[in-house]
């Protein structure tokens, strides 16, 4: 799994995969903080940063130097921060400090040498003081759930290539008893639920005996 991470096609398809989805998440919940008050959070920045999520994301990817499976672990951990933090949804206001920190952690709960956080505040534009304030946070809005089994990888891994598929034809409906934390308007699927370890491992165990 990780070794097909390591293809230098798949990567920048999966940035822009990954950029693609949080943009369109962004505008979305910009939208809604126009009919409910959203709480704010030290991931708010006063204004919109001027760089895109795609650039911002490339830009991590290529001073990083993190394994292309932080980048997936970064994913599962976003997805878990929006269902523990509903009244904190992800818009254009904190997505890329909200990006660069889960990067910063799944580097650092996956790889063996990593970069400190001074050297990530750079990759990210804020201060190291930030950059320390917003892992703390970070961490407390996931409940110190950082650990991603196999499993987990291989279900959040297998659905982004699928969407990545997707996404070349016409838009996918999610069904009425979808329970996906992070969507856009119109019902568009975005990001997947996040999955208890006992689900992946159930889903897997089933599909091996079918």
């Amino acid at each position: 799994m990780a070794a097909e991470l390591e293809n230098p096609e798949v990567m920048p398809k999966l940035i822009s995969f990954l950029s693609s989805v949080l943009q369109r998440l962004a505008e979305s919940n910009d939208l809604d903080s126009i009919k409910q008050q959203q709480m704010v959070s030290v991931f708010h920045g006063l204004t919109r940063p001027t760089i895109s999520i795609h650039s911002y994301l490339e830009r991590i990817f290529k001073y990083a130097h993190c394994s292309p499976s932080c980048f997936i672990v970064a994913y599962v951990y976003l997805d878990r921060f929006a269902q523990r933090q509903p009244l904190l949804p992800i818009n254009s206001f904190n997505v890329h400090r909200l990006v660069i920190t889960s990067v910063m952690v799944a580097a650092k709960f996956m790889d063996d040498m990593y970069y400190n956080n001074a050297y990530y505040a750079k990759i990210g534009g804020v201060s190291t003081a930030e950059m320390n304030f917003l892992e703390v946070d970070f961490l407390f809005g996931l409940g110190f759930h950082l650990n991603v089994t196999p499993n987990t990888f291989h279900t959040y891994y297998t659905y982004l290539l699928r969407e990545m598929l997707l996404l070349q034809s016409p838009l996918t409906i999610v069904p009425h008893n979808s329970n996906s934390s992070i969507t856009v308007r119109k019902s568009v699927k975005l990001l997947h639920s996040c999955f208890s370890e006992e689900d992946a491992s159930h889903q897997q165990q089933r599909q091996a005996t079918v």
